[in-house]
């Protein structure tokens, strides 16, 4: 599989979001999912300290066992736990590594990401404790998730002032279905040579595959579990139908149209997707296959932007 740059880490260009680890799949589950993405040849799995309360901490390490040094791990922090753990506070970084080094079963976190901005904290008191750790060894690289261009822009300006590890990467929502990182956070990240993590990029399921116009949704589905009455909308499933058809005809999939279409940025290096079993990691795997011309990437965007 093709490995794209996040800093001094290579990643492969499918990952595994593990947001279900501890929430929808249990240990058992979570390990098959983890042992099928090393067989497929993913090396990145990203995961947060709040998903499942930090079960998907413990699970994803404990799945991992003795193959971690096969695994680029990626773990998220500042999202509230309780009411003494959240923010980005230097001594609450500290903290907070630590407790997801012992979660993950651990000596060191391949990528810690700023799961939001805090507003309470200056940024460069938060990349100066992210420094001390990068220093200590616990960390490699830094990232950030749900940054605006502007503190991205911020943040760059503070690294380079105080002479400190710098965010490689961001990670934001984007797929075909939600375009708002284009205007801003794609040309900001190609400008800097910050990498770019979409997530959410099967549009909460909608790209799968498995939802049609007219049709009812599958059983167990994120449709079926609440998602419905915003993601699953008739003016939406019809663009689906669109790019299913766009895709058919070419003699894809929509799962490889929605993958290989967020890689034709050059800025993506991973593109980290939920499982809840093995046959949808192999899936998601394989699907990056697609090497879009210039007129086809016009015409998704042409069906993509349709009201």
């Amino acid at each position: 599989m093709e490995h794209r740059r996040i800093g001094s880490l290579q990643v492969t260009v499918i990952g595994v979001g593990c947001n279900n680890f501890g929430w929808r799949i249990d240990a058992r589950a979570t390990k098959a999912v983890v042992n099928a993405a090393l067989e497929a040849g993913i090396n990145f799995f990203d995961t947060a300290d709040v998903y499942g309360k930090g079960q998907s901490e413990e699970f994803l390490g404990a799945a991992l066992g003795s193959r971690r040094d096969e695994a680029i791990i990626a773990t998220k922090f500042g999202m509230r736990m309780d009411e003494t753990r959240s923010g980005a506070k230097p001594e609450y970084i500290r903290r907070a590594v630590d407790e997801s080094l012992d979660r993950l079963g651990t000596g060191h976190i391949d990528l810690y990401q700023l799961h939001q901005p805090d507003p309470d904290t200056p940024i460069a008191d938060t990349l100066g404790a992210l420094e001390d750790l990068v220093r200590a060894g616990k960390v490699r690289e830094i990232g950030c998730s749900n940054f605006s261009a502007a503190k991205i822009r911020q943040a760059e300006s503070e690294a380079r002032i105080g002479g400190r590890s710098r965010f490689e990467c961001v990670q934001n929502q984007y797929s075909l279905m939600h375009r708002e990182p284009e205007d801003e956070i794609l040309p900001q990240c190609e400008r800097l040579g910050i990498a770019f993590l979409p997530y959410f990029p099967l549009a909460n399921g909608l790209l799968t595959g498995k939802y049609e116009g007219g049709k009812p949704v599958p059983p167990g589905s994120r449709a079926e579990a609440g998602f419905g009455p915003k993601v699953f909308t008739n003016q939406n499933l019809a663009k689906v139908d669109a790019l299913s058809s766009f895709a058919a005809a070419r003699g894809h999939t929509l799962l490889e149209l929605a993958f290989s279409w967020l890689l034709s940025w050059h800025s993506v290096s991973s593109v980290i997707a939920g499982a809840r079993l093995p046959e949808q990691v192999r899936a998601n795997a394989a699907a990056a296959n697609w090497s879009l011309s210039p007129d086809e990437l016009l015409e998704l965007d042409w069906i993509a932007r349709q009201d």
